[in-house]
């Protein structure tokens, strides 16, 4: 109903914003740890002025998302802020199968039942990052679980067992004895299916999800059209190991603030400036400084930031104080 002049100037605006050369760089290298086919293809899609639509797909295994999920989400709110169409994929039915990545043993399956009680609080934690109002939220067992036999034997055809075996954890696994479950195989094909039935244009994730995020690829390849990938950097510990929920060392968005402030204060100092990268949105040349500074106070400022996203400003800012009292100033903390 707005003048035709005020349409043209906010439509340009919009374009703007979505072609900002400086944004689109950013999104293609903070917190990247590689893009598929190309980061250049990629790059001269967001330049066509086309809205790609993008999926992030989370399993319920468990009753809070972590902050390596949350991680990824700010990925996903980069996009939303350029303009483009983010789904959030709620994995309900591969969750009962359960993803083998990194794992050196079978995943217990889950219960349909188990896995609802599990995403019931997803979405209210994963607003804290994304716009929900501009976010899809979906559900895989609305189509895998109206597979039937022969739909699911075509697919499989898609994919070789030489394929699967390229994976390290089932080398170790075959090398060490253990048993690899025909399930498991199958996890990787309803993870590509996911793409195919939404029809996306990429799929973001964290890089311990590259072999599954490419089988995706390569399906919708079949089917004539190129699916972008995205695969993320991690937040590892000093073993090596990832932060999450099957390692013990997760930070939970449930987390309270001050839960979640002594965890991240409990991080090693090594993990400061990949943290920074991945996990807040301070400029990275403000990154440099504060990672050349005191590692107490920089490691403060990172909780702060982190605590800030998940929480707001004033929430964190008690939570510090109540750190600094009862950690640095040995006093009695408030409750």
């Amino acid at each position: 109903s707005r003048p035709p002049f005020f349409f043209c100037r906010d439509l340009i605006q919009y374009r703007n914003m979505k072609l900002d050369p400086q944004k689109i760089e950013a999104l293609l290298t903070r917190g990247v740890e590689h893009i598929y086919p190309s980061s250049e293809a990629l790059k001269t899609a967001f330049l066509s002025g086309k809205q790609l639509t993008l999926y992030l797909g989370i399993d319920p295994t468990g009753p809070s998302l972590h902050i390596g999920h949350g991680f990824t989400l700010l990925k996903l709110r980069d996009f939303q802020e350029l303009g483009h169409k983010v789904i959030l994929l709620i994995g309900d039915f591969t969750a009962m199968i359960g993803d083998p990545t990194d794992k050196m043993a079978t995943r217990k399956q889950l219960t349909h039942k188990e896995v609802l009680a599990n995403c019931k609080e997803y979405t209210k934690q994963a607003s804290a990052v994304l716009d929900m109002k501009k976010t899809q939220v979906k559900y895989n067992s609305k189509w895998l679980a109206k597979l039937s036999f022969e739909d699911v034997t075509k697919l499989a055809a898609e994919l070789s067992v030489q394929r699967l075996l390229e994976r390290d954890m089932f080398e170790k696994r075959m090398d060490e004895g253990k048993v690899i479950h025909l399930h498991e195989f199958l996890y990787p094909l309803m993870q590509g299916y996911d793409s195919v039935v939404m029809n996306v244009d990429m799929e973001v994730g964290g890089n311990d999800q590259t072999f599954n995020m490419l089988v995706g690829r390569d399906m919708m390849k079949r089917r004539g059209k190129e699916k972008f990938v995205i695969a993320t950097k991690l937040l590892t510990d000093p073993t090596g190991a990832k932060m999450g929920k099957t390692e013990g060392n997760m930070v939970a968005l449930s987390d309270s603030a001050e839960e979640m402030y002594g965890k991240v204060m409990s991080w090693p100092d090594t993990l400061l400036p990949l943290a920074f990268e991945i996990g807040t949105r301070v400029p990275m040349e403000e990154v440099k400084n504060i990672v050349a500074g005191n590692p107490r106070d920089s490691k403060m400022r990172l909780a702060r930031e982190i605590v800030t996203l998940y929480h707001g400003a004033v929430v964190a800012k008690k939570a510090e104080e109540q750190f600094v009292r009862t950690f640095q100033k040995h006093e009695t903390p408030v409750e």
